[in-house]
């Protein structure tokens, strides 16, 4: 009787990870003409936040969606992570996503992340402990306005995850931007992008793929609630002055 090494079994059922860094980051204006993940953050870049946050929660497989500036990011990896290449990275984000489908269907379980973020290592640490098919990070305390994502529930079901939600709930937090999927669920999340791009909708977000799935099987969707934690997604030029006045100071990691 055949059996597999006990490191091998960890290593097929170990997270793998898939950061979306493509975007061009048009809403910082002069404030920054790079990938947003090369913005620095008190002498480190957000690239280098994520992957040493990555490396602290015990992830050392991942694959970095690049497109605007591909070449710059590309050297700012090096060998610390793989990329793959969006050339239609002014589309919408699904198609960064949708790069990444034979990740999706690899058999493992799937962290996803977006790369534009400054948060406190502890957000990931919960994330990967934390038991579930389909897990989110949810911050109970939110902007007003349309431009955070909202997580939408009724008691603890979630019934619409939308910048403008569709469906009646009774409460909602903003999502992180931070998702881990079980094998069978990041599959599914591959098929529901390739259903998009088959269409030829790839104006739109990889949200709407994860909402398909959460409104389908909204059984298999849990979250984790990070509203103690200090983090801020950058997308404006406030933003940038949030993170380093706000955040900065209070991350443990």
């Amino acid at each position: 009787m055949q059996t597999s090494h006990p490191l091998a079994a960890a290593a097929e059922t170990s997270p793998i990870a898939i950061l979306l860094a493509a975007g061009v980051g048009r809403r910082l204006g002069e404030t920054h003409d790079g990938p947003k993940v090369l913005l620095d953050f008190d002498g480190r870049s957000l690239l280098d936040r994520h992957l040493a946050a990555l490396t602290a929660v015990g992830v050392d497989d991942l694959v970095i969606t690049v497109g605007h500036e591909a070449e710059a990011l590309r050297h700012a990896i090096g060998d610390r992570a793989g990329t793959i290449l969006n050339p239609d990275y002014r589309q919408g984000s699904l198609v960064s996503l949708w790069m990444q489908r034979d990740r999706l269907r690899a058999g493992r379980p799937v962290l996803l992340m977006d790369g534009d973020v400054l948060y406190d290592t502890r957000m990931l640490a919960r994330l990967v402990a934390a038991p579930g098919e389909a897990v989110l990070l949810v911050d109970r305390e939110l902007e007003p306005g349309d431009e955070p994502v909202k997580v939408c529930f009724r008691g603890e079901t979630m019934v619409d995850f939308r910048k403008r939600p569709e469906h009646a709930h009774d409460w909602h937090g903003e999502s992180v931007g931070f998702f881990k999927f079980g094998a069978a669920m990041a599959a599914k999340l591959a098929d529901a992008c390739d259903r998009y791009v088959v269409a030829g909708r790839t104006d739109i977000e990889y949200e709407e793929a994860i909402r398909d799935l959460m409104l389908a099987e909204p059984d298999a969707f849990t979250y984790v609630d990070v509203t103690d934690l200090p983090w801020t997604e950058i997308d404006f030029p406030e933003d940038v002055a949030k993170a380093r006045d706000a955040i900065l100071p209070h991350l443990a990691g």
